[in-house]
Parts: C-alpha cells; sequence; structure tokens
C-alpha cells in the first residue's frame, strides 16, 4: 500500500502525517479526534491546548479501553456459550447412541 499523507492545524499548530493508510481513514482519525477535542473542551471549559489535548488523550484510551473489555467479555460470553452447545450435542450424541444400541440389542438375531 502507498504511503498517504494528511496536513491539518490542530489547536494552534500545523502537523504533517504520513501512514500505510489511505487518505479517507486518515480523514475519519481525524474527524474523530476533532469531535472528541470539541466534546472535552465544552465539558471540561480548558482552553490551554497542551492541557485539552492531553485530556482527550485520556479519554480516548479510556474508550478503548471499554471497548476492549466489552470484545473480551464478548468473547469470553461467546466461549461459554460454545462449551455449553458442545456440552449439550456430546448429551444428545450419546444419548441417540444408547437408542441405537438398546435397537441393535433388541433385534440382534444372535441372542436367539
Amino acid at each position: 500500500m502507498k504511503k498517504s499523507s494528511l496536513h491539518f492545524k490542530l489547536l494552534g499548530t500545523s502537523f504533517s502525517i504520513a501512514a500505510d493508510e489511505d487518505n479517507v481513514y486518515l480523514e475519519s482519525l481525524l474527524s474523530k479526534y476533532k469531535s472528541v477535542l470539541e466534546n472535552t473542551q465544552k465539558a471540561t471549559g480548558v482552553n490551554d491546548p497542551l492541557k485539552l489535548a492531553i485530556l482527550t488523550g485520556f479519554l480516548l484510551c479510556d474508550e478503548i479501553n471499554k471497548l476492549k473489555q466489552q470484545a473480551e467479555e464478548d468473547q469470553s460470553n461467546a466461549d461459554a456459550q460454545r462449551a455449553d452447545e458442545e456440552h449439550e450435542l456430546d448429551r444428545i450424541a450419546k444419548n441417540l447412541i444408547a437408542c441405537i444400541d438398546q435397537a441393535i440389542e433388541e433385534t440382534d438375531p444372535l441372542d436367539d
């Protein structure tokens, strides 16, 4: 993938970044960051660019951590459900085998 670059001004500072992502993705990240930055400023009243950037970074880390925890919980729940389903399938299979064994015993001509 070719490198993309993005130039923007944020919090009074100009930035240029290059990444192995397409411009649409980079623009979406910038848009998300700007949105969280604006929400942080509104919620805290902080106007100092450095403090605002730090608070916003902290809030984004919190969001990432919560999403990671939720994904882990979802995986754990899916694993538990899969184990329950496997247990139920095993029980059904054993019952079917027992029924087949019983039917064979009842109709086995060698027992006559």
